[in-house]
């Protein structure tokens, strides 16, 4: 008997496959497949019916390659908001009063089916994105594992229904957490399948129903997403799709007076935008998760292999734009030249390209602002400081139709502008301190707290840096990501101060309760 080997699972913290060959040519047979499909026109989805293109349309272009038109989508206004708030408002009964065990089975069904359409979706990442086939491949996976953990919760929770103390024989008392109605979800392009996936996933296991709006940098990806619930078996209108600019149609939303709650990934300005927005009338639930500047710690008793290792995966996986990034590093001054040349050499071996590729590590940045971004921070570090690696963009041959940009450390001061501003880039700032205690301080020393990680072997440095760091998710030691990489169910993953609104992550254990309001049910029985 022959016993078939399981397929391993690929997570953003994965640095080899175990069946490579097997692994490339399923994922080389899915991009084929896919490359079948460009230029096509996609509608939105409102109620469970699709809407054709009207007057306005925009184009989805890869960034690995602007030539290559992926597909045209349906410029959404007001009127097409308005329609899916109004047909998620109208499923709101039907999916609020499905038995919550009920909509855990639903739910599990479109795991599933993540699970089953990983490859093909993962070349669509690869594609819109720029996602190198790993990452790509990661972010599936964790699709998948969000909507898997968040229905774990329910069940581990019975429903998030409890039995209270009794005043008198005759009463009984519960507390029950029940469904706002109808959520707004505005998705980020850089996790544009996994984080759009863990936020309707939250809102739908709960019993609320869902108006979503994908970036619209990578709406083909949110197609992706939407049919995988949609196919799951959910109730037409429980979830809604409509694409467009996010000035106007994510303004429809969150302005809507029939969305209940919102829940937003993206930039600070975005983000502090709705904060201060959405609740103006009456409060109403809205989670923000936001940017960040995510600093290392390099000490005096670090392993300069495990920092320089986990630091060139935090800083240039996916080019920097993960909200959890490393841009900013903090070396002690004895180990700091050692460091650097160390970092310079293994970036170096990085290659950069057409991501869809084999063996390329990082493809190129989403969109010409970022470009221009990198490009004018590279100008900048180079009058301002050291350019150690990098500092201009790629160009040679079909590179030079995207937005490659080469991995780049600057050597700068502790008080230049690029220890505090979000590049989202590529570019990663370096300075040495005297000491632990001036790390975390200018560690500390930030708007943002996101992540953070360090690098040391000494126990006592390390309680220090748990202790006093300002930041929701922190590692110490992590090779394969010095601040990238959280995975549901194993790390919470959310911000303190401007890179979050409600103190509770999403991937952790209290991310599903934020979907509900409590209600106290006291019901007096005959004696």
């Amino acid at each position: 008997m022959v016993t078939q080997q399981r397929e391993q699972k690929i997570t953003y913290t994965t640095m080899s496959v175990e069946q490579a060959e097997s692994f490339n040519r399923a994922y080389e047979e899915a991009l084929a497949k896919v490359n079948t499909s460009l230029g096509r026109e996609y509608p939105v989805y409102v109620g469970g019916e699709a809407r054709a293109h009207g007057e306005r349309t925009f184009e989805s272009r890869s960034p690995n390659d602007t030539r290559v038109l992926l597909g045209t989508f349906r410029e959404s206004g007001p009127e097409d908001a308005a329609a899916a708030v109004g047909a998620a408002r109208r499923a709101f009964p039907i999916w609020a009063h499905t038995p919550w065990r009920e909509r855990v089975t639903i739910l599990r069904r479109a795991a599933d089916n993540f699970r089953i359409r990983k490859y093909e979706i993962a070349a669509w990442l690869t594609l819109e994105a720029g996602k190198a086939r790993l990452e790509a491949m990661g972010e599936v996976e964790e699709a998948a594992d969000l909507i898997s953990t968040y229905c774990d919760q329910m069940e581990q929770h019975d429903g998030y229904v409890i039995k209270l103390n009794q005043l008198s024989p005759e009463e009984v008392n519960h507390s029950i957490l029940r469904p706002y109605g109808v959520w707004a979800v505005i998705a980020p392009f850089n996790f544009p399948v996994a984080l759009a996936t863990g936020m309707i996933a939250g809102a739908l296991v709960a019993g609320n129903t869902v108006a979503f709006k994908p970036s619209q940098d990578t709406p083909l990806c949110g197609v992706n997403a939407y049919r995988c619930l949609a196919d799951a078996g959910l109730p037409e209108g429980a979830i809604n799709f409509v694409t467009g600019q996010g000035n106007e149609i994510g303004e429809a939303l969150s302005t809507n007076p029939d969305v209940d709650g919102i829940v937003f990934t993206g930039s600070r300005e975005v983000g502090m935008h709705i904060y201060r927005e959405f609740g103006r009338d009456y409060p109403r639930p809205k989670i923000c998760e936001m940017g960040g500047k995510n600093p290392v710690i390099v000490t005096e008793h670090a392993s300069l292999d495990k920092a320089v290792e986990g630091t060139v995966r935090a800083a240039f996986g996916y080019s920097g734009q993960k909200c959890s990034a490393a841009s900013r590093t903090y070396v002690h001054e004895s180990v700091v030249d050692e460091f650097i040349l160390r970092l310079r050499d293994r970036t170096s071996k990085l290659t950069v390209g057409n991501p869809a590729v084999q063996d390329v590590f990082t493809g190129p940045v989403i969109r010409v602002s970022a470009y221009d971004r990198f490009r004018k921070a590279c100008e900048t570090a180079g009058r301002d400081g050291d350019i150690v690696i990098g500092g201009h963009a790629l160009t040679d041959g079909d590179l030079a139709h995207g937005y490659y940009c080469a991995p780049t450390i600057a050597r700068l001061p502790t008080d230049h502008e690029f220890f505090r501003e979000e590049l989202f880039v590529p570019f990663l700032a370096v300075a040495s301190v005297r000491s632990l205690d001036e790390a975390l301080r200018l560690a500390n020393d930030s708007e943002y707290g996101l992540t953070a990680g360090i690098f040391t072997e000494d126990r006592k440095e390390q309680e220090e840096f748990l202790d006093r760091i300002e930041a929701g998710t922190v590692y110490v030691n992590r090779e394969s990501g010095a601040t990238t990489g959280a995975w549901p169910g194993a790390q919470s993953f959310g911000g303190w101060k401007a890179s979050g609104s409600t103190g509770k992550s999403a991937l952790g254990p209290w991310y599903v309760q934020q979907f509900m309001h409590e209600q106290n049910q006291t019901v007096v029985t005959d004696s």
